[in-house]
């Protein structure tokens, strides 16, 4: 019995630990959807519109990644509000006109990117993920994804920020 409550008293602790953020430091974001069923391609293009249409706005963004059911972004935290504040923008302009309720989990992944090294390996991590999912072939043949920027230094709607 006592076992048990140290566990739940142990998980949670870990659901509420905070997010080390701070202005202008680089951050690998990873949510996702509260169910396993995939994006629609219409959700994955509004889902890439937004996070595009925020960049420069409540966030620098670095690169993003959206796959059938959950986000990578690559941003630099806010130098105003807190990066959940954006998240939380983006998440609920996608889920107004989402079914079904609720559309995404409430919490987020962070992983502060101290050095370049960290910063190419969750670039590669990020880019590679369709490749790796079996969903396309190469990394500039996924849609939803900064690659073609990176590597052929095309402009995706509006211009990302390069570390």
């Amino acid at each position: 019995m006592s076992t048990t409550l140290s566990l739940d008293r142990k998980y949670e602790y870990r659901r509420k630990l905070p997010h080390y953020q701070k202005p202008g430091r680089a951050l690998f974001i990873t949510f996702r959807k509260n169910t396993r069923e995939p994006f629609s391609e219409r959700s994955r293009d509004a889902i890439l519109q937004h996070c595009l249409y925020d960049h420069g706005k409540r966030y620098e963004l670095h690169a993003a990644v959206i796959m059938p059911e959950h986000v990578h972004l690559l941003v630099s935290e806010p130098e105003t509000k807190p990066l959940a504040t954006a998240l939380q923008a983006l998440k609920l302009s996608v889920s107004k006109r989402s079914t079904p309720k609720p559309f995404w989990e409430t919490r987020y992944y962070d992983f502060n990117v101290f050095t370049h090294n960290k910063r190419v390996e969750k670039l590669k991590y990020m880019h590679r993920n369709p490749v790796i999912r079996g969903l396309v072939t190469a990394p500039e043949d996924w849609h939803w994804s900064s690659y073609r920027h990176y590597a052929l230094n095309e402009p995706i709607t509006i211009q990302i920020t390069k570390p």
